[in-house]
């Protein structure tokens, strides 16, 4: 009995050190990435900015202004609902009258292509897109006035096929929106440049995938994404698959994180878990280690409170803590409640759990089924 104890407390102790471990090279390569600066291009060809809409979201207007307000030289905005009485309407209509100079088309569409809603909405946009660069990015991102410089000019590098770009949280008022804004910006986005560091294959992110008219016709177009859940995931590799690279923009964006209770946020990154287990189920299931409260917890409560266990959960502690402000600082984010920490990584490693323990997943009120090629099996009917 007491061999097993000890075992368990090496275990406990081992996983704990990793994952302090992981915080502090994070720590470090979010502050590389922040000091990285854009390579000097000349301004590229007209670029048009898909966005398909669903729906009224928090700060909406703000957030597609913010895409109408670029300092490119040519530029056009397409956004795109799938019924005639989505209220994101009226917020473009405003837009269109404030912003009369600026190239804004709206296209409402009802035809379904597939099981994915976005990427449908996407291919009824296509006929108005204009120009030679196509920037697509979700409707609650918001960019700063040189995003299109940065992300257009990036597309010009050799051997470049598509561009993408991180992004940080920012949460609505409330504590489940400021839990699911702690994981984007102190889980997600670190743990993208760590596997840089570690040669990971780079990957596409729905906040930005920006890419040539010429390289889409490629791939076989937008429909080869109908059916894919992780339809930012695909393009990146479908675009590899030509032989052409997906860069890493240095610019990053924000995202408006909305989650007006728990089961909302449970839905929410239990879909994205579910998504990353279909695209690569081994380094999933290995990110356990990037957090370390969890066993520094255990061991102090196995230990009976024994003064090396709650050395051990307090030095951990202290190590997140930092870890916390050196990245929101480093970010220039708003600084996230230290007192949720704990809960934020026991809620990672719940939905990390979970996510191994099904294959069904809730977009937006759509129920589906991922499968191990990330296919996307619709419960019920299709309902745009």
């Amino acid at each position: 009995m007491l061999s097993v104890f000890v075992l368990v407390n090496a275990v406990l102790i081992a996983a704990t050190c990793a994952g302090a471990g992981f915080l502090v090279v994070a720590a470090v390569m979010v502050r590389r990435f922040a000091a990285e600066s854009a390579p000097v291009q000349q301004r590229g060809a007209a670029v048009t900015v898909l966005k398909p809409l669903c729906g009224d979201e928090p700060n909406l207007y703000e957030n597609l202004r913010s895409f109408c307000t670029q300092r490119y030289p040519k530029f056009q905005v397409v956004f795109g609902v799938g019924c005639a009485d989505d209220p994101a309407i009226a917020v473009v209509e405003r837009l269109k009258a404030e912003m009369p100079e600026v190239d804004i088309a709206l296209v409402v569409g009802n035809h379904v292509h597939g099981a994915n809603l976005k990427i449908s909405n996407v291919i009824n946009m296509m006929r108005l897109a204009r120009h030679d660069i196509l920037v697509l990015c979700d409707s609650d991102m918001r960019a700063r006035p040189d995003y299109l410089e940065a992300v257009a000019g990036a597309l010009q590098e050799p051997g470049v096929g598509l561009v993408t770009c991180l992004y940080t949280g920012r949460p609505v008022p409330g504590v489940w929106s400021q839990l699911g804004a702690m994981f984007i910006t102190h889980s997600f986005l670190p743990q993208v440049l760590v596997g840089r560091l570690v040669g990971a294959r780079q990957g596409c992110f729905g906040a930005t995938m920006a890419l040539t008219r010429q390289t889409l016709e490629r791939l076989g177009g937008f429909e080869s994404l109908v059916d894919k859940l992780a339809d930012d995931y695909a393009l990146g590799a479908a675009v590899r698959a030509l032989g052409l690279r997906v860069a890493l923009s240095s610019h990053v964006i924000e995202t408006q994180v909305n989650e007006p209770d728990f089961l909302t946020l449970w839905r929410h990154e239990l879909r994205w878990g579910r998504t990353l287990r279909s695209i690569e189920p081994a380094g999933y299931a290995a990110s356990i280690i990037t957090q370390p409260l969890l066993p520094a917890t255990l061991l102090l409560v196995l230990s009976g409170g024994a003064l090396y266990g709650a050395v051990i959960f307090v030095a951990v502690m202290a190590i997140r803590i930092g870890y916390n402000l050196m990245v929101d600082a480093t970010l220039k984010v708003l600084p996230s409640p230290l007192w949720l920490l704990p809960a934020r990584d026991y809620l990672s490693v719940a939905v990390l759990l979970a996510s191994f323990c099904g294959s069904g997943v809730t977009w937006r009120t759509q129920s589906f089924h991922v499968n191990s090629d990330g296919l996307l099996t619709l419960d019920g009917d299709i309902r745009p």
